[in-house]
């Protein structure tokens, strides 16, 4: 079984049909004990930070989520599911997240303009390629320039290097995918990606 965690914020039918459709059998809940005893785990979000990591631990799911990970079984995290994997994001001035990755969440653009002098928006919404540093397992087959759907404003800055699965350019590069021993989290959502996100889907469906 494949827990999507309900707490509130994400694109949670969107992400349970996607999984569906490459022979996952996933359960939306919002029931520490189902989470705990779930195959996979997959922690979806969209909108703000500090109200998603609030929901978290209003829902009292903060706790189940990390013996998930803890437990070596896999995860992945989707869009504010992977940004709230890091320790902390600069959105309102700063905001602890689940501490499980080293590192910070930050806005583009709030260091340095966009490169080039391009005029580019935030929140970044679209299609946008893949470059891939390593090899992965979760994108394994995946050519390089796949494209894949984007909708944020912020993005993380991992210390360590070596867990990027993924980068992408929007006025800079940044990392758009981690892979960390069970942890795999992509900032893009596989499940608007059309052909080439059910292919990660897939993947981490046959993990």
């Amino acid at each position: 079984m494949i827990a999507i965690i309900d707490y509130g914020m994400g694109n949670l039918r969107s992400v349970e049909k996607a999984l569906e459709r490459v022979g996952g059998d996933p359960l939306i809940t919002r029931n520490p004990e189902e989470i705990r005893k779930a195959d996979r785990v997959v922690l979806p979000g969209v909108g703000a930070f500090c109200a998603a990591m609030t929901n978290l631990d209003k829902s009292r799911l903060r706790g189940a989520v990390i013996e998930h990970i803890q437990s070596g079984k896999p995860f992945m995290g989707i869009c504010l599911g992977l940004q709230m994997l890091f320790e902390e994001s600069s959105e309102m001035g700063s905001a602890a997240g689940l501490g499980v990755l080293p590192g910070r969440v930050v806005k583009f653009f709030e260091k340095t303009p966009p490169a080039n002098g391009e005029s580019l928006k935030v929140p970044h919404i679209g299609w946008n390629t893949l470059h891939f540093p390593r090899p992965t397992r979760l994108f394994a087959g995946l050519e390089e320039g796949a494209s894949v759907y984007f909708v944020h404003s912020y993005y993380p800055e991992p210390r360590d290097p070596q867990i990027v699965s993924a980068t992408s350019d929007y006025g800079l590069d940044f990392c758009c995918a981690v892979e960390h021993e069970n942890i795999v989290a992509t900032q893009f959502h596989p499940e608007k990606s059309g052909s080439v996100g059910l292919q990660i889907l897939s993947a981490f469906v046959a993990w």
